[in-house]
């Protein structure tokens, strides 16, 4: 995996959802592009959104969120009649959530504006993902511009009714980075009759696509990536799960924290596992933490010498 280090602190810009999830305890801020927004600026980095919220007191919340916490909210846009995005959650168990996501919403109609291009122009990696194109507007959206992007990845987020084989295939063209989870690379396996072990099936995506890296998280079976070095896997590490909202969301962040600054493959993998662990293990997709809380877990792991018992 070959990646060049910035001589500052690496910048994302995100495009995609911003809502707020409604749990049965009350509303938490959500959004897959919003948390890895967070979680990369947790994690000591730089970070851009590009999305649309209502001109709302859910939107009003949902930009002091993001200005509070240190996110550029220049190019979080206001929609006039849409209203900000929610997500009704129930859970299967008591860790594992189910989403109702709310359409049409104000994130929705993201438009190309002067704000959005400065940020995606500035920033050294855009991070998107498939539920955001549901409509054709974030579609036209997304591909103007991505053009300028320096690093495109894209974190599959299949998320039935909202997506088809042919809307997935032409994201994973763009992207130069993919992510996915145990079940979808299953899925995207059957479209292209690939078969075979989670590893040879990463392998196919890597080299059909001509892909800089394909990721998968496996659960409790850790995560493993594919690059130009080979395969690399992590067990991944052992934690008490409060829940496993946003755990996927922060493991993208911190290994894309590392990757930007040109760490080796699998160092990245087991610092994202880490930071997805820990996240797992708080409960809420943006939970507070830093990067110092983040090595005295890796090096509280490395002393107990344990793998996984987690899910992102």
């Amino acid at each position: 995996m070959t990646s060049i280090a910035p001589a500052v602190a690496p910048k994302i810009v995100c495009f995609g959802e911003t809502l707020f999830d409604l749990l049965p305890e009350g509303k938490q801020i959500g959004g897959a592009p919003l948390n890895v927004a967070y979680h990369f600026h947790q994690l000591g980095g730089l970070s851009s959104i590009v999305s649309r919220v209502g001109r709302d007191a859910l939107g009003a919340e949902l930009i002091q969120f993001v200005r509070e916490n240190g996110l550029d909210s220049v190019a979080l846009q206001k929609d006039d009649d849409l209203e900000t995005g929610t997500v009704p959650v129930t859970f299967l168990n008591s860790t594992t959530p189910t989403y109702e996501i709310v359409s049409p919403v104000a994130w929705d109609q993201i438009e190309v504006n002067d704000a959005a291009r400065r940020a995606v122009s500035s920033a050294d990696a855009m991070v998107f993902g498939s539920l955001a194109t549901r409509t054709s507007q974030n579609l036209k959206s997304l591909s103007s511009l991505l053009i300028d992007v320096k690093v495109r990845v894209l974190d599959v987020n299949l998320r039935a009714p909202f997506f088809t084989q042919s809307q997935i295939e032409a994201l994973m063209r763009q992207a130069d980075i993919v992510k996915v989870n145990d079940e979808e690379i299953h899925l995207i396996g059957k479209w292209y009759n690939w078969s075979g072990t989670d590893e040879e099936l990463l392998r196919e995506l890597y080299e059909s696509l001509e892909l800089k890296a394909a990721i998968l998280t496996r659960g409790k079976n850790g995560a493993a990536l594919m690059d130009s070095t080979g395969l690399h896997e992590h067990p991944g590490f052992k934690v008490t799960v409060a829940d496993t909202i946003g755990a996927g969301d922060s493991f993208l962040a911190a290994f894309l924290y590392q990757y930007l600054r040109g760490v080796v493959p699998q160092r990245c993998l087991a610092y994202a596992g880490a930071v997805g662990a820990l996240v797992a293990s708080k409960t809420g997709g943006t939970p507070t933490y830093n990067e110092s809380e983040v090595q005295a877990f890796l090096n509280a792991a490395k002393t107990n010498a344990k793998t996984v018992d987690q899910t992102y």
